[in-house]
């Protein structure tokens, strides 16, 4: 029997009703494939801040760093709002990702057939996409020095440095590539190159990599087109590699080709042979806690992708994905993609239908 330890980092909101799906899902699964998980918590966020003042502790990070991986719910809350920048849940985020050196997020966009009819863009646009975004996650704005916020001649000033250094795009464009080459070989990295010389740089070390890649199709396309073309035509995409800032805006845009940021999973990699993390793309919905009305399909199909890329069996993660798909194909819903004809479900009763499934 194999032993896998997770750290289980539920977080705000309704994160901790999807992770409760997530882990029924994967105790299902490890009965299937003879897998045992140990599943050990810890908090992030708010929680996290309101016992001890930070919203990342130094005992969630070690517990995070010594785990096999890490599974993530969400964080944030109303209430912590007006928190100082630097408390705010939101900075565990990138706290946890400059702690692991998470330095790839792939967040793939895939319209379930099942699904097609709650897409609000047209049936014949949607269906069939199968798009995998690839972000990079620990530079840009949101980590580039100097940033804050001061009085230059009498007026506040904000700013923020998006900041690139060559090895880091150098990196994230392996991975994408690599990526290309196991799906349909077709790449696209966009950029700001017409107006940022951080995007000029980016695109000149892109093109460099793509030579030890003479398969794969690279183009190039401006974040504004990008944008316009994800809705347009999405069907014309395949792999995208992009920075943090406009991956972060980009993925969330790709989430609404299938109606709803619940269904979206992501994987946040490192260095080959290092702890990886697994979070669903939405955020923590503080306005549906308790009701058990949040949608789990995401945050279950991030613990598939943690099956496929921490433990690379891919059986499991088709298991996980087949499974989900039955359940939708039989016509439960839960209330975020809910349409005419079809089972409202819970929370709850979502999980339990998929486990079902595993379990045939």
């Amino acid at each position: 029997m194999k032993t896998y330890n997770i750290a289980v980092l539920s977080g705000d909101g309704t994160g901790p009703e999807v992770m409760t799906e997530a882990v029924k899902v994967l105790n299902a699964v490890g009965k299937k494939f003879d897998i045992e998980f140990n599943f050990e918590e810890a908090l992030i966020g708010g929680i996290a801040y309101d016992k001890f003042g930070v919203p990342l502790p130094e005992s969630t990070l070690e517990l995070a760093k010594k785990s096999d991986a890490v599974m993530l719910g969400a964080v944030g809350d109303w209430k912590y709002d007006t928190l100082p920048p630097e408390v705010r849940p939101e900075k565990a985020l990138l706290g946890i990702r400059k702690g692991l050196n998470l330095f790839a997020n792939l967040r793939p966009a895939i319209v379930f057939e099942e699904l097609v009819s709650s897409s609000p863009l047209k049936a014949e646009n949607v269906s069939g996409v199968d798009i995998m975004i690839i972000r990079e996650l620990t530079g840009d704005v949101y980590f580039g020095t100097p940033k804050g916020v001061e009085t230059r001649d009498g007026k506040r000033v904000g700013f923020n440095n998006m900041i690139y250094y060559e090895d880091e795009v150098r990196r994230i464009a392996h991975v994408a590539f690599q990526t290309a080459m196991a799906r349909g070989k077709k790449l696209c990295s966009v950029d700001k190159a017409n107006v940022l010389d951080v995007s000029r740089l980016w695109r000149e070390i892109v093109v460099e990599v793509s030579k030890e890649y003479p398969e794969v199709e690279l183009s190039h396309m401006y974040v504004d087109n990008a944008a316009m073309q994800i809705i347009r035509a999405p069907k014309q995409f395949d792999t995208i590699v992009t920075g943090n800032i406009f991956g972060d805006i980009l993925s969330d845009e790709a989430s609404m080709l299938s109606g709803s940021l619940g269904l979206l999973p992501s994987a946040s990699l490192g260095e080959e042979g290092k702890v990886s993390l697994y979070e669903p793309i939405h955020g923590s919905a503080p306005d549906l806690k308790g009701k058990n009305a949040v949608n789990p399909i995401a945050t279950i199909l991030s613990a598939a992708m943690m099956m496929k890329y921490s433990f690379k069996n891919n059986e499991a993660y088709d298991l996980i994905e087949k499974s989900v798909k039955a359940v939708l194909k039989a016509g439960y819903r839960t209330q975020d993609i809910m349409s005419e004809g079809k089972k409202l479900t819970g929370t709850t009763q979502m999980g339990d239908l998929i486990v079902s499934e595993i379990n045939k």
